[in-house]
């Protein structure tokens, strides 16, 4: 039985894992660097109620009948297991696309990763491994983390964003040939904050849609009551906000600190949202590697084909 060692505790990855252990039964061990699983599909709870959640990533999930093909019946499963259910709150802005449909996980965006991380059941899981060395050692993949000594794997996938990736050191630098790392950093990512406000229980958010795309703000681009959104609205749980910058804010203050960004969004969203009450708590997260925009090359001789993708406040499951 081989010995795979999947990196990254995203969608792809938990699904990755899921689908290694059910259909090939192999021994598949999970890294990924942060403290628990999710990546770009963020669930934050409130530090006051833990009912009260924010889903500071991916916001709803999109599924296009033009592009579904095979991913269908991942749809399929999701929404029988009530892990997915159909976006029904106004969103005002939305561009919908005919055929379209849209879909939000009632239990936070992050259910849909740890329902694929519960079906990958005998796996080993370890959060807070961060990975910086891949190299050959008989025959094996012998990686390397920040902490913790190397070890030996027969199959290495990885699933972080491709800065990431080429940041690796080690035999792999070598192994990539030219043409790999050309498509490799071909894929480029904009950046972007977001904000989760969390409310007591008992606070009243009085707007007429569930989600907004902001227009003609140099920093907010989408509002969320994200409870709305959801569909649980609930007296005895406390509201939320979620809050994404625009691509040229979260550019312009990628390396700012994080408490003056903060203060920047909230009189940006004083502006948009003037009756907003006074939150309980706040979260601010910055996205650095928030929407990819990437071409896939393939060479043939003297023609290369390109396909141009993106991901923003929604996503799709592309596995």
């Amino acid at each position: 039985m081989s010995r795979v060692l999947v990196v990254g505790a995203g969608l792809t990855g938990g699904a990755c894992a899921a689908q290694l252990r059910g259909a090939l039964r192999e021994r598949v061990t999970l890294w990924d660097k942060a403290r628990g699983a999710g990546g770009r599909m963020s669930t934050t709870r409130s530090p006051w109620d833990a009912a009260c959640t924010a889903d500071l990533g991916a916001q709803y999930v999109t599924l296009d009948p033009e592009h579904a093909g095979p991913r269908l019946s991942f749809y399929e499963e999701l929404v029988s297991h009530g892990i997915l259910k159909p976006l029904t709150g106004p969103v005002e802005g939305m561009v919908v696309k005919e055929g379209s449909c849209n879909y939000v996980a009632p239990q936070g965006i992050s259910s849909v990763v740890k329902y694929y991380l519960k079906q990958s059941a005998g796996a080993d899981i370890f959060y807070e491994q961060h990975v910086t060395h891949i190299s050959l050692r008989d025959g094996k993949w012998e990686v390397s983390r920040k902490t913790g000594p190397p070890e030996q794997f027969d199959i290495v996938i990885l699933t972080m964003p491709v800065p990431q990736i080429l940041q690796l050191q080690g035999d792999i630098v070598n192994i990539i040939n030219e043409t790999q790392k050309q498509q490799l950093e071909s894929v480029s990512y904009s950046s972007r904050y977001a904000l989760g406000l969390f409310y007591e229980a008992g606070t009243r958010i009085e707007v007429p849609w569930a989600a907004q795309y902001i227009t003609g703000n140099p920093c907010i681009r989408f509002i969320s009551i994200d409870n709305k959104k959801r569909n649980i609205e609930s007296p005895e749980i406390g509201p939320s906000v979620v809050v994404h910058t625009t691509v040229t804010f979260g550019s312009k203050y990628l390396d700012s600190d994080p408490a003056e960004v903060q203060q920047l969004i909230l009189s940006h969203l004083e502006q948009v949202l003037p009756s907003l009450p006074q939150p309980a708590s706040i979260k601010c997260q910055k996205w650095r590697y928030s929407q990819s925009h990437f071409r896939c090359i393939r060479d043939t001789r003297k023609t290369q084909n390109h396909k141009n993708w993106t991901m923003s406040e929604q996503t799709s499951l592309d596995l």
